[in-house]
């Protein structure tokens, strides 16, 4: 049993340990393992017609872990809750002063909460000496987040599963994230390639050095990018060039500095450690937890650029003794911060002490990496700028109708660029481009004049770095929010990531689709921008949280109810006319793109199915062609392909529908078809495999000893052999085409031979004895604790803790699931007397 006077609580078992290390044994630090209790997912959690009433519940892990910091606070005077420095953590140590409580362990312990930026022993011991109470106007801005985040998730997703069978869930911030994801992608199929041309001219001077001048005015005018539209017009230029003379007519040689980044916030540092590490941003904000939690870098969700006075001065001290006097400039740099709607005013991410390299600190391979990233960012941002000489040379010929340009730039102090460069490393060689002696007035040799065409491009696809600072700048979400939102698009398939960057996914379009036609105002962007903002309010305590959850409620349940005498078939006319272009693109033969391929009588459409999106024909059931969202089916290589015929003459089809590929055989209902395996896809669709595939399940022959069929097919978890009932798995897919019947027979021996107990899985929980035969377990499922005889499920009334049930009463419950009398036994009904009477202390206390 503890016997420290003083209790702090963080939130992970790294951080407890890191601080353990600077406190005197008066302290004991034990962690919650993040929030200890949340809304449960199920409808009422959050109730707008009682006051937006919040029903919480604590999981059983957390319960376990409250009821060890309730006996840890036995004879304890004081409780430190010292939990993160943002909402997140401010909520953390509410729902642990409320929980502890409502349990009445706090009688007589006073309670404090502290906070710190990093986690060194000067930070933690000064926090210590600087308590404060609970900020609730922070836990209000929580409250009100968490209970918006779920009124959105709780009443949309319901719309989108009955109106569109086969979508996920919707979220407040992640559909406004996938709305910039899909409009991307819209903005590039519809855009639409400028030709334009440039020309440049290869010419050198008196020092015989050749270099390029670009062609920048005509005729008194400035180039635009666009002006030269055309062959013709490039030609006349260079027609013109040609038979020109070229001086220089003017030289500006002027210096240049330029300035460092300033230091990391969350979001700058999920998209530098992108571009220059491949980090995805969870992967970037998991890391930086560890080195957080281990002292080695600030807390890393944060919104602020500042530094500390003290941080200044190390990290100034740091630049002095590796680089010298030369790169410390004389006064100290300021950074203000430009995030729109930037919360709680923190310090940048930077090292708890810049002194110290990743390689002191024996640190693994991505901790390293991203130490180094954060420390060289750091140290770079209080670095003296860098020095550059830009020349621009302007050049005419004789009449000065033809104007060209070059600019060279020279660095002459790298400055901060020594250390660190913010993005990529491809800028370097022309901010060090030379020119070569050049005076004016001299005339210039042509060697070559270089037409080249361009077509204007659309955006580029957002990557996770790019997306988050589109979210950043747009202020949607918090720094804090962005690695799970886009998580979230992934895991729902709502989107995927190709060479970096992300597509949306015909499911994602179409729910984005849906949302801008019956919930625009809430996937706007200004809109979401709005809501933090009035978020950020309410942590300032000029807004009641309350106020807002009602101004936000009252038009978004009316939005809601409007939704729900939407027919389906409403939903997917909008649907084939807002995406036609993208899943009926024009045939290559002239016909209309909705023209069914199969029949060619139907018409196309996209119907909904619990599986998802896919197409089919107006004629169904008559014509069974399907296809997935995707381009045509030609294009797609899905076209429907004859590979031979049955012994009755019959065609034999391949097809792909919305499950994969498949071959059919006849037409309508009294069609057969059978799936294509995984295994067998790569491979060229002979008709003798196609029959085969169709004739599954096969009869590789009569067992032996029983004479009973043993037959092999696909099923649910592949390939497989069966017998008499028995099914064993068969080591290739394509054994359910070739095995033979004495290896058939062999695999099913050893799959009987195996004992039970290397088959059957033991329940993972409390054992609770032996009843009859059968072991009983207790465990926690989704819907709250149950018993188990391995057999029979049983869920415990809400009168019975599951941390006291006895087996009699285990016994009993599941005896009367699967309807048999319980047979109560002396030994067991002692034992539940002895429990019983602990429970009833428990309660007590």
């Amino acid at each position: 049993m503890n016997t420290a006077r003083n209790i702090v609580i963080v939130e992970s078992p790294a951080k407890a340990k890191t601080i353990n290390k600077y406190l005197g044994d008066d302290y004991f630090v034990t962690a919650s393992f993040g929030h200890i209790r949340d809304l449960p997912s199920k409808n009422g959690s959050v109730n707008p017609d009682d006051d937006f009433a919040m029903l919480w519940e604590v999981d059983s892990d957390s319960q376990k872990r409250m009821n060890d910091i309730v006996k840890h606070l036995k004879g304890a005077e004081k409780l430190i809750l010292s939990t993160d420095p943002d909402r997140e953590g401010e909520a953390i140590s509410w729902h642990l002063l409320q929980v502890l409580t409502e349990k009445k362990a706090l009688k007589n312990i006073a309670v404090e909460r502290v906070t710190f930026n990093e986690i060194t022993k000067n930070a933690v011991l000064t926090a210590m000496q600087n308590p404060r109470q609970i900020n609730q106007e922070l836990v209000d801005a929580y409250l009100a987040r968490r209970a918006l985040d779920y009124l959105v998730g709780f009443n949309l997703s319901p719309v989108l599963w009955r109106k569109l069978p086969g979508a996920r869930s919707a979220g407040r911030v992640q559909s406004v994230a996938l709305r910039l994801i899909t409009q991307r992608e819209q903005e590039i199929e519809a855009f639409i390639p400028q030709e334009y041309w440039s020309i440049d001219a290869v010419v050198s001077g008196t020092q015989n050095e050749q270099f390029k001048a670009k062609l920048v005015g005509a005729d008194n005018k400035k180039i635009q990018k666009m002006d030269i539209a055309n062959k013709d017009d490039a030609d006349n230029l260079v027609s013109r060039l040609k038979q020109s003379s070229l001086s220089v007519t003017e030289i500006e040689a002027k210096p240049v500095k330029r300035y460092p980044a300033p230091p990391f916030i969350t979001s700058t540092l999920q998209q530098e450690a992108s571009r220059k590490l491949g980090f995805a941003a969870a992967r970037t904000m998991s890391v930086a937890q560890k080195l957080y939690e281990a002292g080695h870098i600030t807390y890393m969700r944060t919104d602020g650029v500042t530094l500390s006075n003290d941080a200044i001065t190390n990290v100034r001290d740091t630049i002095a003794k590796e680089f010298g006097k030369n790169y410390t400039p004389e006064n100290p740099v300021f950074y203000k911060s430009k995030v729109k709607n930037a919360q709680e005013a923190h310090e940048a991410v930077r090292p708890t002490d810049a002194s110290k390299n990743g390689y002191a600190l024996g640190l693994d391979d991505e901790q390293l990496k991203l130490y180094t990233l954060i420390r060289n960012r750091t140290l770079a941002c209080q670095m003296s700028p860098a020095v550059m000489e830009r020349t621009t040379v302007t050049m005419h010929n004789a009449d000065k109708s033809l104007e060209l340009r070059t600019v060279g730039s020279v660095i002459t102090f790298d400055g901060f660029l020594k250390l660190y460069r913010e993005g990529l490393d491809d800028e370097a060689d022309e901010e060090n481009r030379r020119l070569p002696k050049i005076t004016t007035g001299e005339s210039l040799l042509t060697h070559d004049i270089l037409p080249e065409q361009h077509f204007t491009e659309p955006a580029p696809r957002f990557g996770e770095a790019s997306l988050v600072k589109k979210m950043e700048e747009l202020g949607i979400g918090r720094p804090s929010t962005y690695a799970s939102v886009l998580t979230v698009l992934k895991d729902r398939n709502y989107v995927k990531l190709e060479k970096g960057r992300f597509i949306p996914e015909d499911k994602g379009r179409i729910v984005t689709c849906f949302l801008e036609d019956h919930f625009k105002k809430y996937v706007e962007y200004d809109f979401t921008a709005d809501l933090e903002e009035k978020l950020d309010i309410v942590s300032s305590g000029l807004l009641k949280w309350k106020d807002l959850l009602r101004d936000f409620w009252t038009g978004f349940k009316n939005a809601v109810d409007e939704t729900m005498p939407l027919r389906v078939t409403h939903v997917i006319d909008r649907l084939n006319e807002v995406l036609g272009e993208h899943v009926f693109p024009p045939r290559a033969d002239g016909q209309d793109s909705r023209l069914c391929t199969a029949c060619n009588q139907g018409t196309l459409s996209i119907r909904l199915s619990k599986f998802g999106a896919f197409v089919g024909c107006s004629r169904h059931p008559d014509c069974a062609f399907t296809r997935s969202l995707t381009g045509d089916d030609a294009a797609n290589g899905n076209a429907p392909a004859c590979v031979g015929m049955t012994e009755s003459g019959e065609e034999i089809m391949k097809k792909t529908g919305r499950f994969g590929p498949y071959l059919e055989v006849g037409k309508g209902k009294d069609a057969k078809r059978a799936g294509i395996p995984k295994h067998f896809q790569s491979h060229d669709m002979t008709e003798s495999l196609a029959r085969q595939l169709l004739s599954l399940p096969r009869i590789v022959g009569q067992h032996p000893e029983t004479q009973k069929d043993i037959v092999t097919g696909f099923g649910r978890f592949g390939a497989y052999i069966a017998h008499d009932g028995v099914y064993a798995k068969l080591p290739a897919a394509s054994d359910v085409l070739e095995i033979g019947l004495n290896h058939a027979v062999t695999l099913l021996a050893e799959k009987a031979d195996k004992p039970a107990s290397k088959t059957a899985r033991k329940p993972q929980g409390k054992s609770l004895g032996m009843h009859g035969t059968k072991e009983i377990f207790v465990l926690d499922g989704r819907y709250g604790a149950y018993v188990t005889d391995g057999k029979i499920n049983a869920t415990l009334p809400k009168d019975i803790d599951k941390d006291s049930i006895t087996l009699e009463q285990a016994a009993d419950l599941i005896d009367k699931k699967s309807g048999s009398p319980a047979k109560p036994k002396k030994a067991t009904v002692k034992k539940a007397v002895v429990k019983k009477t602990t429970v009833k202390k428990d309660k007590a206390s």
